[in-house]
């Protein structure tokens, strides 16, 4: 083989093995232009090119050949990148103790479509997942969009590498039950493309925050959200969920805040799981929780209208208490660079965020010496894109191999 033939093998070699980060990069926003893409990768300006070329090709982005120059730049603009609006989809659902909600998601984090959500759960997890993935199925058929792959969100820690769904506490399901089997089932029955993923809601939420949201550019991420029913915790290093062993790290929702507190579904007692979980802030602001909506949803109208109300006021003091000693026993042992709050825990750190920052900081020997950042969700929904994440990585890995 001559050295030219050599030299355009290597750059083919290499431009493919770029395809996948390039992806990433525009898929997360940190490559919004061409030049931008090229100093990222570390490649020339014509690798850069022909990486962004192929993947325009496979319909995964757009690069816009008439860029405008940003305000205060200097030298020539350069190619604008975004993803495809009209580009594939992958199927993302989320089940929780209120019910079930199915979506199509784009590159980008972008919901293309939404199901209407169903508002219970059977004991049954084979029947509720094939409702589940029926609704998205529908989706498909109305969009008329290609489907690269399914991801599924739980309200349960799941073990790897079985898939299995270990302590469904807030659902009637049997504890182990092989979610991910019975997921990757149903999307092949429904004659979905692509494989099928599952993962705990509040670990899917914290990756969708690293990419998209509140946790961008964070190193050391912790992420702690209480949705229907329960708490839960996450941790992203370096870009990465950090799951454990099997997949069971960061259950803080049973670190106890209050040794005299709530039995707990666990055995314990005083959990943060029955401490800081919308049902607590009801009881303990004397509200009889109805059935007419979630859990959730009355605590948030609770918040929003009554906070003048004395006693919704102490309530939401003493969930911020407790959420803060929790927090405050995180941060001593893992030390995050950014702290995120979802569901009903993010409502209670803009009704009061100097009370939960002091509490954190009184009681965490980092907190004192510096500070952690505490900041709300951005994301709507954050579970629901998670989950589409985890469908979407292997073509962030290899786009032609995945697309193929």
């Amino acid at each position: 083989m001559n050295g030219k033939a050599t030299s355009t093998r290597t750059r083919l070699e290499r431009g493919r093995s770029a395809l996948g980060p390039a992806l990433e990069l525009v898929h997360t926003g940190r490559a919004p232009t061409r030049a931008v893409l090229t100093a990222e990768l570390g490649v020339t300006r014509a690798t850069a090119g022909a990486v962004a070329a192929e993947l325009e090709a496979l319909g995964l982005i757009r690069v816009d050949s008439r860029p405008g120059a940003a305000a205060g730049s200097q030298g020539r603009p350069s190619h604008r990148l975004s993803v495809d609006e009209n580009g594939p989809v992958v199927l993302a659902a989320q089940v929780h103790a209120d019910g079930f909600r199915a979506s199509l998601v784009g590159l980008g984090g972008r919901t293309v479509a939404t199901a209407p959500g169903c508002t219970t759960v059977q004991a049954d997890p084979a029947q509720v997942l094939g409702e589940v993935v029926a609704a998205g199925a529908g989706l498909l058929r109305d969009s008329g969009r290609r489907c690269v792959g399914a991801g599924l969100a739980v309200p349960s820690a799941v073990a790897e590498p079985e898939g299995t769904a270990l302590n469904p506490l807030h659902l009637a399901w049997p504890a182990g039950a092989p979610v991910r089997e019975i997921f990757a089932e149903r999307i092949a029955a429904a004659g979905i493309e692509g494989p099928a993923f599952t993962g705990n809601d509040v670990n899917l939420a914290a990756l969708a925050e690293h990419r998209h949201g509140a946790g961008r550019g964070a190193q050391h991420l912790l992420c702690v959200a209480t949705g229907h029913r329960g708490v839960g915790g996450a941790l992203v290093l370096d870009g990465r969920l950090h799951s454990g062993s099997s997949g069971l790290a960061l259950e803080v929702g049973h670190l106890t805040v209050n040794p005299e507190g709530r039995p707990c579904h666990c055995g314990s007692r005083g959990c943060l799981d029955v401490e800081a979980d919308p049902l607590a802030f009801l009881v303990a602001a004397g509200r009889d929780p109805g059935p007419e909506v979630s859990l959730l949803q009355q605590s948030r109208d609770m918040l929003a209208a009554d906070y003048a109300d004395p006693a919704v006021r102490s309530a939401a003091e003493q969930l911020i208490d407790r959420l803060g000693l929790g927090l405050a026993g995180l941060v001593n042992i893992l030390n995050p660079d950014r702290i995120i709050l979802g569901g009903l825990h993010r409502e209670l750190l803009q009704a009061d965020p100097e009370r939960l920052r002091a509490v954190v900081a009184d009681r965490s020997l980092w907190g004192r010496s510096g500070g952690v950042p505490i900041l709300p969700c951005t994301l709507d929904h954050n579970s629901l894109v998670g989950a589409a994440e985890l469908a979407w990585q292997p073509v962030l890995d290899d786009p032609l191999a995945a697309l193929a």
